[in-house]
């Protein structure tokens, strides 16, 4: 069985300060996708680079303390890549994927456009440059039969189900109509399979809350983070689950075990 977990950090030292590196040891995920690492590779100790059992690679954002992706991985990865070959985003630290003899397993910080017009803008262009590069990650699937997780926090709740308060949001970045519209087509029309949504359909499975008023305790969340697969993967996944007994980030992990093996 191959553990694959996906957390969004909420900065790095943050979240082991609140306790991630002894839950990782008991939860013994093979794959840890991180994302929003916030850190300079300089500010990295050996405990955050390689934790007990894990070797990390990591994708830093040029500004300091912004965004930033990694990848904890128990077994070597044949090849690791950072970016995906777009100059705006590949200086914000925004995917890195680790290859295998037939699978790859991609982190990716997807912007987030809730601060203001200008990085929803900014949003949009990511979409335009990420949907081809995943086109292209189907279109090699489906040439070699690799396949492929994309992890992350996509910062994009599909449906209403995927968020509490989903009317009061139909005008707030992360739930506008074109945003849904472009990941539909990821599932749609490029294949791709919400891997999350094929084994657990049941409402209120969210995966970040606001820090503001009561939204944890009241689970008031969104589910913004995603395990996107091809379908041959994506048929062998078995469970699901949202950890919420810690807090390490305003996120929780989001693991799904595939009975493959690497």
């Amino acid at each position: 069985m191959l553990r694959i977990t996906s957390l969004n950090l909420n900065g790095i030292r943050s979240a082991f300060r609140k306790g991630l590196q002894p839950w990782m040891e008991s939860h013994a995920a093979d794959i840890l996708c991180l994302q929003e690492i916030k850190v300079a590779d300089a500010d990295l100790t050996d405990e955050l680079r390689h934790p007990p059992g894990y070797t990390g690679h990591f994708h830093h954002a040029q500004k300091k303390g912004y965004s930033g992706v990694g990848i904890y991985l128990r077994n070597p990865a044949e090849r690791v890549v950072n970016g995906f070959e777009c100059e705006e985003f590949d200086l914000e630290g925004r995917i890195i994927r680790a290859d295998w003899k037939d699978l790859s397993v991609i982190s990716a910080y997807l912007p987030s456009g809730s601060s203001g017009d200008e990085r929803q803008q900014a949003k949009y262009r990511f979409l335009d440059t990420f949907a081809p590069w995943l086109e292209g990650l189907m279109d090699e699937h489906r040439k070699t039969g690799r396949e492929f997780v994309v992890c992350g926090d996509w910062n994009i709740a599909h449906k209403e189900i995927d968020l509490k308060n989903w009317k009061g949001n139909l005008k707030n970045s992360g739930f506008l109509p074109e945003e849904r519209a472009w990941l539909s087509e990821v599932f749609d029309r490029r294949g791709f399979v919400d891997v999350f949504r094929q084994i657990d359909e049941r409402p209120d499975q969210y995966t970040w809350w606001s820090n503001r008023g009561q939204a944890w305790a009241k689970n008031v969340g969104w589910r913004i983070d995603y395990q996107i697969a091809t379908p041959g993967i994506a048929a062998r996944a078995k469970t699901a689950a949202i950890y919420k007994d810690e807090r390490f980030s305003d996120h929780a992990p989001l693991t799904i075990d595939y009975d493959v093996k690497l």
